[in-house]
């Protein structure tokens, strides 16, 4: 069985392209944060420059967006802990 690449879903024309120290402001953490989102490809990025290089890495305002929304809890109502109790 062989795998077969997902093509990248398309950015947004009006998407911003954030740095790590912007993304990190974002996410209101240090730099270290968003570096191991990437490195663990938990969040989606950009990286910019010739191909096989390093190369310079942006993360788009949106992928960011989804990452939080994705995090987000709901508070419990007060018929939620009549019935976790």
């Amino acid at each position: 069985m062989t795998l077969k690449a997902v093509p990248p879903a398309p950015l947004a024309a009006n998407d911003r392209l954030l740095t790590v120290a912007q993304a990190a402001e974002y996410l209101n953490t240090t730099e270290r944060f968003p570096r191991r989102l990437i490195d663990e490809r938990r969040i989606r990025f950009v990286r910019l420059g010739e191909p096989g290089k390093r190369g310079l890495i942006r993360i788009p305002e949106s992928a960011l967006s989804e990452y939080v929304t994705a995090g987000l809890v709901e508070p419990m109502t007060a018929s939620d802990i009549r019935r976790a109790a």
